[in-house]
């Protein structure tokens, strides 16, 4: 292990615990995105590491982030079949500019045959199409990391409101961290980013879509709505699942 490494770890216990993501909160307290960032990847702070994107909205940012500094960091995207063709077209697009490692995620298939079997399980049930299609295929890929990079900012909804930059994943027993490296950041930093390396916007975005998930899921929001607004709109249902604690299997 790196001695610069801030965490000390048990090979026998857990990967990480909550005292070690506070720790980590306070160590880059007040640093820049980049320098932390930098830190966190150059400096082994955080184990293995892999980025969960949805290639959605504002992913550009943090995959150019992440790829500038490493972009041997797995970018693990959940294929779940029911992806706008934007979206994929934009996955390849990204991929290729940034040099991305992209690791594509599928659902089991034995599960949507059992579970899925007409592929509408989305309308009368998102939570369990979001089981089967995202969570599931995450948390089995996830297994093997000790930490992942998330895309979410505070600013987004109410729910993200006061995520820190580190924080334990609680769907996982053995500890693993989940990094929000864009939680401090506004829609105005974001589209600053955007404009000062002329990245690529999705090509939903010019169409009112201010979030973007799967396509029978999802909507173009209204001016001052949440920009969440859109996603599961009609549903009690603000998240697809991965981002919160895990609950009990649905029949």
């Amino acid at each position: 292990m790196n001695e610069a490494r801030a965490i000390d770890r048990l090979d026998t216990g857990p990967r990480f615990t909550e005292h070690d993501a506070i720790r980590l909160n306070r160590m880059f307290r007040g640093s820049d995105t980049e320098e932390w960032l930098r830190a966190v990847l150059e400096g082994d702070l955080a184990g293995d590491l892999a980025m969960v994107s949805s290639f959605g909205a504002e992913s550009a940012v943090l995959l150019h982030l992440v790829s500038q500094i490493d972009p041997s960091v797995p970018v693990l995207f959940l294929e779940t079949g029911k992806h706008f063709p934007e979206t994929l077209a934009y996955r390849d697009l990204l991929k290729e500019r940034f040099g991305l490692n992209l690791v594509n995620l599928y659902p089991d298939l034995g599960d949507l045959e059992k579970r899925d079997e007409t592929g509408l399980r989305w309308s009368y049930d998102p939570d369990g199409c979001c089981e089967l299609r995202k969570v599931r295929p995450l948390e089995k890929a996830l297994a093997r990391y000790d930490a992942s990079f998330t895309g979410r900012k505070a600013f987004q909804s109410t729910t993200r409101a006061t995520l820190p930059r580190f924080e334990l994943d609680t769907s996982d027993a053995q500890g693993r961290l989940k990094i929000n490296p864009l939680i401090d950041w506004d829609a105005d930093r974001i589209a600053a980013y955007f404009g000062e390396y002329d990245l690529p916007r999705h090509p939903l975005v010019d169409r009112g879509f201010a979030s973007i998930g799967c396509s029978p899921c999802t909507r173009a929001v209204k001016p001052g709505e949440d920009p969440r607004a859109g996603r599961w709109a009609g549903w009690d249902k603000v998240e697809c699942g991965i981002h919160k604690p895990g609950e009990e299997p649905f029949l």
